[in-house]
């Protein structure tokens, strides 16, 4: 009886490191550090290999199943997102728009809230929490929020979008809210 030969494939991408980030890896873990700030994360140890070689940061996985293939492709989006994070940052920009009821937006960085009042002309405020080390900016109808975390940012945008996101009407007649502009 003859037995199947085993066959391993070895998946590999590489992300250049940029002048002025310094990376550190430490088996499954990495930590990106810029002028903006450190980010660190951790990744699954099974599945992938991490390791710095030439200025570069390979990420290596092994075995021939597609989701070892799409694994190796997010850990490089995230590697990559770490490094623009830490050199550029990330900007979301929203916008408030109402109709009757004028919308009043304050900040509490203390307890890392966004506090939305008047809200469809409702008594009491709505809240949506502030994700990380996020800084939320309220200038006039703009919200600028920024970081260098691109989950963080994001996730940020989309609890302010979820508090002001108005149940059982039409949204066609009904936009008041706060929106992502770019």
């Amino acid at each position: 009886m003859r037995y199947p030969r085993v066959i391993t494939l070895a998946l590999e991408s590489e992300v250049p490191i940029p002048e002025g980030v310094k990376v550190e890896v430490d088996g499954s873990k990495i930590r990106v550090s810029g002028p903006k700030g450190t980010l660190e994360r951790e990744f699954h140890s099974e599945l992938i290999e991490l390791s710095i070689e030439g200025g570069k940061v390979k990420v290596r996985t092994y075995g021939k199943r597609k989701f070892n293939r799409a694994y190796l492709g997010t850990v490089t989006a995230h590697i990559r997102n770490m490094m623009k994070g830490v050199t550029e940052g990330f900007r979301k920009e929203m916008v408030v728009v109402y109709a009757h009821f004028p919308i009043k937006v304050e900040v509490d960085k203390g307890k890392k809230i966004v506090k939305i009042s008047n809200f469809l002309g409702e008594k009491l405020p709505r809240y949506a929490s502030i994700v990380g080390d996020t800084e939320v900016r309220v200038e006039g109808d703009r919200i600028y929020i920024e970081g260098i975390s691109k989950e963080d940012v994001g996730q940020t945008a989309a609890n302010i979008r979820l508090a002001t996101k108005i149940k059982k009407k039409d949204p066609r007649v009904f936009m008041d809210g706060i929106y992502v502009v770019r």
